[in-house]
């Protein structure tokens, strides 16, 4: 029985043994339609064997391989043999190539663990993320020293390009939301200053607040999400790339070539940074006091100025210097940690912001209790 018969395919079905036979150029084969043509007409009879063979075969391109690997699939599924041997000897060896790879991704089979095994690896696995952490602490450490006798391997250009990224780059979105943060807290602190007719105050509330602590705050959590997320990405995306490999197989400290200009650029900007919100955010309140609510412009400043004080001011830069360490080191830890996927590059990156913000809350406590201690 003759199934389909085409210039360069003809599919016979004879003695329960189906017949393919190519000849002259089997160039764009229809791969969909010649299946279609084959299962309707071989289910309702009983084929044993396959056979597949060319005469005066001539040309062919991979939708003549992708027929007949779906049609050889077909029939190892119903238990059918084939015979591909009088084929040529390269379209051969690229069927068996196909046909020898497992497709279906294998699981590998977890191991169950009951209540307390559980609390037992999510220990162990903690452990092991703690220890990895000190050693990522323990080597940027290290690499400072290096860097303070002259012996790092540090490039200009890369911390003058982390610099400039952590810097002047940053200057806009920072002024912006310490001026609204300021303008914030005026609007807040008018509410109630307002109750007792003391609106001149609101200078006052604005000057110690930013300074003391909203500004190195605010500056943090948006350092946070500008520029440690790049950092994740970045060398995250160098692990993706096996460009770390590259360098521990050159013999380069990664710490000393990728993490230490990233941490002293931070280190540096984050305290001029914080100097611009404190007085981006006295503008904010300054706004809300003279224009809004019409408190006299000499009058305003000069609460300002006498609320200004020397300590609020060291206390918020200090905050700041604090606060670039943490963004820095939670940016590139997240980096040089992820996985060799794509998937790996945005698990980090939200890691870094997530962890640096959650720490800078942490030492904001720690730094405020010692102060307090300190009478300062």
């Amino acid at each position: 029985m003759q199934i389909n018969q085409q210039n360069n395919l003809n599919i016979n079905l004879k003695n329960d043994v189906l017949d393919i036979t190519l000849s002259g150029d089997a160039l764009g084969c229809n791969v969909e339609q010649n299946l279609q043509n084959l299962i309707s007409a071989t289910k309702t009879t009983h084929v044993k064997s396959l056979t597949i063979q060319a005469k005066n075969l001539k040309n062919w391109d991979s939708s003549l391989l992708a027929f007949l690997y779906e049609v050889i699939s077909l029939t190892k599924k119903q238990n059918i043999s084939y015979d591909i041997n009088n084929l040529p000897q390269n379209l051969q060896d690229l069927l068996n190539l196909a046909l020898s790879v497992d497709r279906k991704p294998t699981r590998g089979n977890a191991e169950k663990y009951n209540f307390l095994g559980r609390i037992g690896q999510k220990t162990i696995n903690l452990w092991h993320k703690i220890t990895s952490a000190l050693d990522f602490m323990g080597d940027v450490c290290e690499a400072i020293g290096r860097f303070c006798v002259f012996k790092s391997i540090m490039r200009k250009v890369d911390f003058w390009a982390a610099l400039e990224d952590c810097g002047p780059k940053a200057l806009g979105i920072v002024s912006l939301i310490s001026f609204l943060v300021g303008l914030i807290l005026a609007f807040v602190g008018a509410v109630q200053l307002e109750t007792f007719g003391a609106q001149i105050y609101i200078a006052s509330l604005v000057t110690i607040g930013m300074c003391r602590i909203m500004g190195a705050i605010m500056v943090g959590i948006i350092m946070a999400g500008r520029t440690g997320s790049s950092y994740a990405a970045t060398i995250g995306t160098m692990q993706v790339n096996e460009e770390l490999d590259a360098l521990q197989t050159m013999g380069l400290s990664h710490i000393d070539f990728l993490v230490l200009p990233r941490l002293l650029a931070l280190l540096i900007a984050m305290p001029i940074l914080t100097m611009l919100a404190d007085f981006m955010g006295m503008v904010g309140g300054a706004f809300v006091g003279v224009i809004i609510m019409g408190l006299p412009n000499v009058e305003y400043w000069k609460y300002a100025f006498e609320a200004f004080s020397l300590d609020n001011f060291l206390v918020g830069i200090f905050h700041g210097f604090c606060f670039g360490f943490i963004i820095a080191l939670c940016g590139c830890y997240s980096g040089l940690t992820c996985g060799r996927n794509a998937d790996s590059v945005g698990v980090a990156t939200t890691r870094s912001v997530v962890n640096a913000i959650v720490w800078m809350i942490v030492a904001t406590g720690i730094i405020t209790i010692i102060f307090q201690e300190l009478g300062i």
